[in-house]
Formats: structure tokens, sequence, C-alpha cells
């Protein structure tokens, strides 16, 4: 798994884009898997903090039963910013348990459930002029580009190839 350090370090000029659009606002959707495999959403909000991306929950919620059970997670940054595009992230969510390192990272010490995302997938879309625009990085694998201008064919540019 990668820590936000990692992918940061990996393709910096796409994580850039992707943490402006995710602290351009305050709560993202976050989707988790229920104990049948089905899909769940909710709202959470997230904290770059160091080399790490965090995400919180009250005591209980289900949104952190889903993660203890099964830390796969996909979130996208809040939709209702129209700035910076749509980008979304992807990966496996890891339970902090340690009291102090909670306290270090939320800056109290409250009850909660605080999870570390390593990330393994990163996607970022936006449109200049006519031309749609998707940049994707997947851990292990290529980064890579994809335009669309108008209705014509889609180009793909390999930015980095991690093989």
């Amino acid at each position: 798994m990668t820590s936000w350090r990692g992918f940061t370090e990996q393709a910096p000029e796409l994580a850039a884009k992707i943490h402006r659009r995710f602290t351009a606002g305050e709560t993202h959707v976050l989707a988790t898997l229920r104990r049948d495999g089905s899909p769940r959403v909710s709202g959470t909000e997230l904290d770059f903090h160091g080399a790490q991306i965090y995400a919180g929950s009250m005591p209980g919620a289900v949104k952190a039963r889903d993660l203890r059970r099964d830390g796969r997670f996909a979130i996208h940054a809040c939709p209702g910013v129209a700035d910076g595009g749509d980008a979304k992230l992807s990966g496996t969510a890891v339970e902090l348990t340690d009291p102090a390192e909670i306290a270090e990272v939320q800056g109290n010490t409250e009850p909660c459930h605080l999870f570390r995302l390593d990330v393994t997938d990163a996607v970022l879309t936006w449109v200049e002029g006519n031309t749609m625009l998707v940049e994707h990085w997947q851990e292990g694998g290529e980064h890579v580009r994809f335009a669309r201008p108008g209705t014509g064919p889609v180009e793909r540019t390999v930015l980095v190839n991690a093989g």
C-alpha cells in the first residue's frame, strides 16, 4: 500500500491537484462495503497530516464498522465544488489504535475511530475548452492521461511507466 507521501513522490503534480480538490470542500463522499458486500456511501472529512491522509468517524458509526471489517474504500471529493475537477481516491483504510497517535493526528483525546488511508488508485477528471481530460495513477502501474477533444477519439499519454 502507498502512503499519501508515496503517492505524492510518484505523481507530484496529480497529487497536488487532488490535494487542492479535497481541501476545497469540507465533506466528501466515502464508499465502503457492507457485511453483505453491497456498497454504502457516507459523508466524511479528510485530514492531510504529515505523510498520511486520514478519515475519522464517531464511535460506533456504520462506516467505521464497515472499514474495520473490510478496509477497502473509495472517496469522491465533494461534488458541489466546481473548480479543480472531479477527484477520486481508492485504497485500503487501516484503523489507528494507539491513543497517543490518534491524539497527535486529531489534536485532542475525544473518542473516535481514525483510519489512515493507503492509496492504490487516484483519478482526476476535468475539462479544458472542449477537451475532457482524465489523469489516472495506479499503485505499481502506469500514470496516464486520456484526452478526448470534442467528440474525437481518445488520446492516451503515458506520463510514468512503473513497469
